[in-house]
């Protein structure tokens, strides 16, 4: 783990000043928690492939135009990010139906939607993230309509392109977590995608079987949940296809 001077710690990641202005070393831990940190646990080598998965996607969206806060992965456990204001809104896009949707409206879970739907909550472990809407976010200054817009719009790209690459690896992407947040350069606000992407942020299911492939396997104690992560990262190319244990690949 990197020696640099700490500046936070969350639930699974930790983050150090970074080797120059304006950037932040991002750890990632094998932490795991749910139901806003009331269940925790370890998942061995969870840190390792989540790095890896969402160095991979955010490298994805970078190429597709989507600005991020990724800059490189540094080594096995930790990226270098750019220091980003981060705006206290999480941002859900649905597409199945499935977790806290089903539960709050009585849905029927697996569901098709009929169209992707979009949700906001606030980021407060304290207040178990309430949900919100965009009226509150613009009341109580998190974030302006216009950046909202942008969010939005952001949002449903990332959604529409990583939709097609999971599908490409014969994964249902069901629905997804994101985070966004502001550079300022030369008097100008850029907003751009943080956080991470991964089998943590994300419920993905097998294409076939609907066989879970994310943190719902430690939610729901199904158990295999490393092995769940380490086939999410064999399909999308990043894990070697004939690597029992992700450990065998050296990392660098």
């Amino acid at each position: 783990m990197s020696r640099r001077k700490q500046i936070y710690e969350g639930k699974a990641k930790v983050l150090f000043e970074g080797p120059e202005p304006g950037t932040i070393v991002q750890y990632f831990k094998d932490d795991a928690t749910a139901f806003n940190n009331k269940k925790k646990g370890t998942i061995t080598g969870k840190g390792v492939l989540n790095n890896r998965i969402s160095e991979h996607l955010m490298i994805k969206l970078n190429d597709m135009g989507i600005p991020t806060h990724f800059i490189k992965r540094l080594n096995m456990r930790e990226q270098l990010v750019k220091k980003v204001e981060i705006i206290p809104i999480e941002v859900v896009i649905r597409n199945i139906v499935a977790g806290s949707l089903a539960e709050r409206l009585g849905l029927q879970e697996g569901d098709q939607l009929s169209r992707s739907i979009v949700e906001f909550f606030y980021k407060s472990d304290q207040l178990n993230d309430p949900m919100i809407t965009e009226e509150h976010i613009t009341a109580f200054d998190w974030a302006s309509s216009q950046e909202m817009d942008e969010i939005v719009t952001m949002t449903l790209r990332i959604n529409d392109f990583l939709s097609g690459l999971f599908f490409g690896a014969g994964i249902k992407l069901v629905d997804f977590k994101l985070e966004f947040g502001r550079i300022y350069s030369n008097e100008q606000v850029t907003i751009v995608l943080a956080d991470e992407i991964s089998p943590d942020s994300c419920r993905l299911w097998d294409l076939n079987t609907d066989e879970k492939l994310d943190k719902d396997r430690f939610r729901r104690d199904l158990g295999s949940t490393a092995e769940a992560y380490q086939e999410v990262a064999r399909r999308l190319g990043v894990l070697p296809r004939n690597t029992n244990n992700f450990f065998d690949e050296k990392i660098n």
